[in-house]
């Protein structure tokens, strides 16, 4: 007589079917688990930042026309040089990669202060790796990949302009774009040149991180789902999973 195959309940689900813990899960510290965190952080920003500086440098050594006013980068290079990081980025995103994500997030509350403090030295050794790999990799100067402020550009003006411009291409012919100090760190680290100027790479990422957190701080206080009901969907309701 052939075997019924009769379906069995596993034994890691419960009655209701929904997976449980198994009986001997291992199971991490927080500092372990705060560790292993921050080498996903090392190796995401290590990859983003290696591919971006590898291809800035390869279009700076290769470019044969420069900027008609100021001798500088001409036009298109700032384009290339802001799509090479804009696909090294959209290739490796699994991790934060900017310490003005990982700030902004500390401060709404995403992300505990205590991951916060071991994401940032992640991300700024990550840089300080790729920098230095790169520079000794390929021909030519990380220093290439620098953020420098251009000609009639002031401090404050980089300042501002850091602050506001979220996107590379708008900002990366006055200020080299960085919106990341670990993407300014790195060569400068590298290249061992640090401008005068070299904070403001630092300040204007994280102010502009501080006015995003406090405006998403304001609008979550005055509940802004209640804005337009039943467009933020509760996704997680007691209705699809049951206790």
């Amino acid at each position: 007589m052939p075997r019924l195959n009769v379906p069995r309940p596993s034994k890691h689900n419960n009655d209701k079917g929904y997976p449980t813990e198994p009986r001997h899960a291992n199971h991490i510290s927080a500092f372990q688990a705060h560790i292993i965190a921050a080498t996903w952080e090392f190796v995401g920003t290590f990859m983003f930042l290696y591919f971006s500086f590898a291809c800035q440098i390869m279009l700076h050594t290769q470019a044969s026309e420069t900027s008609t006013q100021i001798g500088g980068a001409s036009s298109q290079q700032n384009v290339f040089t802001a799509l090479v990081h804009g696909f090294s980025l959209l290739v490796n995103v699994w991790a934060f990669y900017r310490i003005k994500v990982t700030f902004g997030l500390v401060l709404v509350g995403s992300l505990p202060p205590i991951r916060g403090l071991f994401l940032f030295p992640a991300q700024l050794l990550a840089g300080m790796s790729a920098g230095g790999l790169v520079q000794a990799m390929f021909p030519g100067d990380i220093k290439l990949c620098s953020t420098t402020l251009s000609t009639g550009t002031s401090i404050a003006q980089g300042v501002f302009i850091e602050i506001a411009f979220f996107a590379m291409m708008g900002g990366i012919y006055y200020t080299g774009g960085s919106l990341n100090p670990t993407r300014s760190f790195g060569p400068a680290v590298a290249g061992t040149s640090f401008p005068g100027y070299h904070w403001i790479h630092w300040v204007g990422p994280l102010l502009s991180a501080a006015v995003a957190a406090g405006y998403y701080r304001f609008v979550k206080y005055f509940t802004y789902e209640e804005v337009n009901p039943g467009k933020y969907l509760r996704r997680y309701s007691s209705s699809r999973y049951p206790t």
